[in-house]
């Protein structure tokens, strides 16, 4: 199981990226699917393709949904607390709700396999004190 931050999920969209888009798509072809992301992270990239790509972006995000590629963990009451936890405890490195969100979900699913473009995943520590196994 991996974890998906918004930063791959456009990058894997937008070849414009050149660096990213390249270095994405070669992970993700290692990588078990379905991706695992959470709702903040797809509204988030659903923003940032459509403004880059307009609804043909959007839709293939989309279709990575729709395809099985990409799943969306819902999270929990307790999640959405310990979320509110973690953007006090990181807020020196500006922790938005996105990335909240995927420590929040790593921690219910067990999960240390990240994959994103974001070094404060570096940074992040689990409620047991565990680093992220970060990709790509």
């Amino acid at each position: 199981m991996t974890l998906t931050d918004t930063g791959p999920l456009y990058a894997l969209l937008d070849a414009d990226q050149t660096a990213n888009h390249a270095r994405c798509v070669a992970a993700v072809s290692a990588l078990p699917l379905p991706l695992i992301t959470t709702l903040p992270c797809f509204t988030e990239a659903m923003y940032l393709v459509g403004r880059k790509l307009g609804y043909r972006g959007q839709e293939a995000l989309w279709e990575m949904y729709a395809q099985g590629q990409l799943a969306i963990h819902e999270c929990s009451a307790v999640e959405r607390r310990r979320m509110r936890s973690l953007m006090a405890q990181y807020q020196d490195t500006h922790t938005d709700l996105a990335d909240a969100s995927l420590v929040a979900a790593a921690e219910t699913l067990r999960t240390r396999r990240i994959f994103t473009l974001d070094s404060h995943f570096f940074a992040y520590r689990l409620a047991n004190s565990d680093a992220f196994e970060v990709t790509p």
